[in-house]
């Protein structure tokens, strides 16, 4: 490290500046990071002035890494497909996995393949001669360094996870106040040989600061998501409600969405929208599914009852059994609402919230993130109509201020009817989403066991919405994750909900 500190003052006195740190780090055959370490020990000294210089381009994943050669997933399953095509199990065998997957979608969007239904059996079929593996060529100009056009950069980037942005830093460097091509250390200390020798005459004293104080004992600070939490719970008990227990973030495919009425082919159960375990890759139905509520589950998914006529497939218990994140807390209303159909001395209503953590495979922006907060309530009793749900849920709203309420229906697989909840935001002057909502459907609820009069109504909403509002959030990075500021966790104030 001397002999490279030495080099570079050396190198800067020569030529009385260096362009570019990373070309004197190639010039001396070390690491960029070894000069880095000795450019901000020259800084803390006033030898020298580095001035940053930001470097950006994009790199091949390793994935990517295979299509140079092989064709992006969308060639290589319209090669597979050839001229007189091929029926959809075997192309899963000659382009197998994700790469299948992908491509397939690719090339159905960009229209070199469809589906041909006329002969029984779909199959796969061209519907162009030839086509320009575009993708390719793109990830070979990567490859290659050059730049390619933001638009397509962005699509390979953020959507196809075809290539990753890498940054670095790089700096120029220039003679400090107290340039020298040696530096002498200072003493912080005057020692006993000093005295001895007569040395401490000509030697150079670290300044004493006699005005610096001591460093404060940190205390402990409440995150802005606890605050507005803590006030959702007291809204939620101030209206009768019981939390459920929420800590089993891994569930299983049953309880998350074959219980709640949720085809098995529903594009929810995609892996492009939700995180599935590889270790432990499954949960045997005999633990904790009772065989009868399992049966019947299969039985309305396949052949329908309680006067629907379900969704005609033949459901696997297979794909029940896989074991996922959660991707709502609507998994623990299910695990609730089968216990409290099955509690010893029969039925009696409920009203339930939970507020936690549930987990959506999607790409994070200024307010989308992987992991979030949901806030959920339900109640379950006997004559339940449409107009209880929107009197709860105007009884719920203004106690956080939001007085005025619009719905929209809308469709969600296990709540029919179902409603989008709007609400005026005064801070804000306009009308915004604020949650969802409905009534679990017959499919879900008779399974369990729930008596033919008994209704439940729900609703839910994200925790980090609201909060980024309260607080004038605007990037959802900002509030939770590894990017938060502890200093606006530390300032961040009370928080009252309603006023």
């Amino acid at each position: 490290m001397a002999d490279l500190e030495g080099q570079l003052l050396q190198a800067l006195n020569d030529k009385e500046c260096i362009a570019d740190s990373g070309d004197f780090a190639k010039s001396q055959g070390v690491d960029h990071m070894a000069v880095v370490g000795v450019i901000r020990s020259l800084q803390a000294s006033e030898m020298i002035v580095a001035e940053d210089i930001d470097h950006f381009r994009y790199a091949l994943t390793d994935e990517s890494q295979t299509y140079l050669a092989a064709g992006s997933p969308e060639a290589q399953v319209f090669a597979a497909v050839g001229p007189d095509g091929i029926s959809l199990a075997e192309l899963k065998v000659k382009v197998p996995g994700e790469a299948g997957d992908v491509g397939f979608k690719q090339a159905m969007q960009q229209k070199w393949l469809a589906l041909d239904k006329s002969g029984g059996e779909p199959r796969v079929v061209r519907k162009v001669d030839s086509i320009v593996d575009a993708t390719q060529a793109l990830l070979a100009d990567v490859a290659a360094g050059k730049e390619v056009p933001k638009a397509d950069a962005e699509n390979l980037a953020k959507k196809r996870k075809l290539i990753k942005p890498e940054q670095w830093k790089t700096y120029k460097l220039t003679k400090g106040p107290k340039f020298a091509l040696e530096r002498k250390k200072p003493a912080t200390d005057l020692t006993a040989d000093m005295l001895a020798k007569g040395t401490w005459r000509t030697q150079e004293f670290k300044d004493y600061n006699f005005n610096a104080l001591g460093v404060l004992p940190t205390g402990g600070h409440l995150h802005p998501l606890l605050k507005v939490r803590t006030q959702f719970r007291k809204i939620f008990t101030q209206m009768g409600f019981e939390e459920m227990p929420t800590n089993q973030y891994v569930e299983s495919s049953f309880w998350n969405f074959d219980a709640l009425f949720q085809p098995q082919q529903h594009p929810a159960r995609d892996a492009h929208d939700t995180f599935f375990l590889t270790k432990p890759a499954a949960t045997p139905s005999d633990r904790g599914v009772p065989a009868d509520y399992l049966q019947r589950v299969q039985s309305v998914h396949e052949v329908g009852g309680f006067g629907s006529a379900g969704y005609g497939y033949s459901w696997k218990l297979a794909e029940a059994e896989k074991n996922l994140l959660r991707t709502h807390t609507t998994a623990v209303s299910s695990r609730m609402l089968y216990r409290l159909a099955n509690q010893p001395g029969g039925f009696k209503p409920a009203k339930y919230f939970s507020i936690d953590r549930v987990f959506r495979n999607e790409a994070v922006d200024r307010t989308h993130l992987a992991e979030f907060h949901q806030v959920e309530g339900l109640v379950c009793d006997r004559g339940l109509t449409l107009g209880d749900l929107i009197g709860v849920l105007q009884q719920f709203f203004s106690r956080l201020g939001l007085k005025k309420l619009r719905f929209k229906p809308a469709y969600n697989p296990y709540t029919e009817p179902s409603m989008e909840i709007f609400s005026y935001s005064e801070q804000l002057g306009k009308w915004m989403e604020v949650g969802n909502s409905g009534m679990f459907r017959p499919e879900m609820l008779r399974p369990m066991g729930l008596p033919e009069d008994v209704n439940v109504i729900a609703w839910g909403l994200s925790l980090e919405r609201p909060t980024m509002i309260l607080y004038g959030i605007d990037n959802i990075r900002d509030l939770f994750g590894h990017k938060v500021s502890l200093s606006m966790v530390r300032r961040n104030p009370i928080c009252r909900l309603g006023l």
